[in-house]
């Protein structure tokens, strides 16, 4: 994906209740954490955003268990997938492997420094995993 315009890309972690984003820069080299929505406000949250700020692509995390098989959540994410492409269909919609986030997001929390009250806010878990799979997205697209 080349990105002429300097938008930014925007990274989905979706969960059940909560959901994590996070925003490049406008050169698209840095993931940035932005804020951790419940996840049945995700499509109004994206239409108030895309009216302030100019996104080129939205990479949404694709839940796999291990062995590659689909994960309780895996279909729900799949339909979103579907809703993202149809109601964003100006922005390239990507559905990006997200199995190692959450693991790397509590371990990038727990050697942060934070008190251990803050490292099990699951928020900051979620908005985290968005900026992982956001940077790691980049950096796969940089290859």
């Amino acid at each position: 994906m080349k990105n002429k315009t300097m938008a930014r890309i925007l990274s989905i972690d979706y969960g059940k209740k909560r959901t994590g984003i996070a925003v490049s820069d406008p050169l698209c080299i840095i993931a940035n954490g932005l804020t951790t929505i419940a996840s049945d406000t995700l499509i109004w949250f994206l239409k108030d955003y895309f009216q302030k700020e100019e996104v080129s692509a939205i990479v949404l995390g694709y839940p796999l268990n291990l062995d590659g098989s689909p994960t309780d959540i895996t279909a729900k994410v799949e339909k979103i997938f579907q809703q993202l492409k149809k109601i964003f269909a100006d922005k390239e919609v990507h559905l990006f492997d997200e199995r190692f986030t959450s693991k790397m997001a509590s371990a990038a929390i727990a050697q942060s420094g934070l008190h251990k009250k803050d490292r099990q806010n699951k928020g900051l878990i979620d908005k985290v995993s968005a900026t992982i799979l956001l940077q790691d997205f980049l950096e796969k697209e940089r290859q």
